[in-house]
């Protein structure tokens, strides 16, 4: 199903108000303020046709807020936390930045273990990161799990949440979306279940193909480490869910999307280091990094070049970078967001 999205005078008002400002190319010294943070408000304030909607705005910092925004389809509130863009003279486009299999409900997240969202700051494009999901991939169960409760994730991302940040938020509805490790494989699924919601997709050390027993292992020992039961995600080994939800089975639906896809090997690299600023502390740290992360990161890599392999079959271009080292870490994905950011830029409509 296309994925369309239906305006109303909601959204165009929203826009308006936000347009009607200044013309964009302003100085940062003689830049308006940005409405959001002056009012800690959002813009508009309207429900999906299934009674999702922002309740909530916490201003959290100079350039940031947090939402309450109430998932008909979970039936809960999900925090997600937005970086405003450098300029909000003028309607911008939206990154939703993907954590790993913690889904940001612990400390390993791209806000408190890199320095990406510095590297953001001056682009002109508003962040968006859901916190919740652990374990879940990001995409609809077939069944609620008795540890992990109701995750309906790919309706979040693709009907619920969008309409109320472009709304909320005055956008241009221009979207990218990025994520590692567990969020490698969602970002990948999500263009495929909304075609057009998405320009632009980096999977970092994500598993790409989660239906061959590879695949399928590797997902079912994430779930399985949140204490998750993944056929209630897809159904048991062998079910068609998990044929249905494999990006390498359904790679064609990646056709016009901008593509980036990075892994290291496994093999231990430069931010593998004994007490390292990007490495886990201490001794026990760097074992689990190397050991732990490079197996994980090797069974990525073989994921990932299957998908290589794959889209080249289907004539599909990407941007690709297979490193010849690397773990399943934090200082690679830190590298390689600002790495693909000319790929993500460009299906944004932003300068690289």
């Amino acid at each position: 199903m296309v994925w369309t999205r239906t305006r109303t005078a909601v959204v165009v008002t929203a826009v308006a108000m936000v347009c009607g400002m200044s013309v964009g190319g302003a100085s940062a010294d003689s830049r308006p303020p940005d409405p959001v943070l002056a009012a800690g408000s959002m813009l508009a304030s309207p429900n999906t046709a299934d009674g999702s909607r922002v309740g909530a705005v916490t201003v959290d910092g100079d350039r940031t807020i947090r939402l309450a925004v109430y998932s008909a389809a979970m039936d809960r509130d999900i925090q997600v936390d937005v970086q405003r863009p450098a300029d909000t003279s003028a309607p911008r486009p939206t990154l939703y930045l993907l954590n790993g299999a913690g889904g940001g409900e612990d400390s390993a997240t791209w806000k408190a273990r890199s320095d990406v969202m510095d590297f953001l700051a001056d682009k002109d494009v508003n962040v968006v990161t859901p916190v919740g999901g652990a374990w879940s991939y990001y995409t609809d169960w077939i069944a609620d799990d008795p540890v992990l409760g109701r995750n309906k994730w790919q309706t979040f991302l693709t009907r619920e949440l969008p309409p109320l940040i472009d709304a909320g938020l005055g956008t241009n509805s221009v979207n990218a979306i990025a994520g590692i490790s567990m969020a490698g494989t969602s970002v990948l699924q999500l263009p495929i279940a909304a075609p057009g919601l998405y320009r632009s997709a980096a999977a970092y050390s994500g598993c790409a193909q989660i239906s061959d027993p590879v695949g399928y292992n590797f997902a079912n020992t994430v779930v399985a480490a949140g204490g998750g039961n993944s056929a209630n995600m897809y159904g048991p080994a062998g079910d068609p869910g998990w044929a249905a939800n494999d990006p390498y089975v359904h790679a064609e639906g990646l056709r016009g999307v901008n593509l980036y896809l990075s892994d290291g090997s496994g093999v231990p690299g430069k931010y593998d280091t004994l007490d390292g600023p990007n490495a886990l502390p201490g001794v026990g740290g760097l074992v689990n990094q190397v050991a732990v992360g490079g197996a994980l990161e090797a069974a990525t890599d073989y994921c990932s070049r299957n998908m290589r392999a794959e889209l080249d079959r289907l004539g599909i271009p990407a941007t690709y970078h297979f490193a010849s080292t690397g773990t399943h870490s934090w200082g690679y994905w830190q590298d390689e967001l600002k790495r693909s950011w000319p790929v993500l830029a460009h299906g944004l409509g932003l300068p690289a």
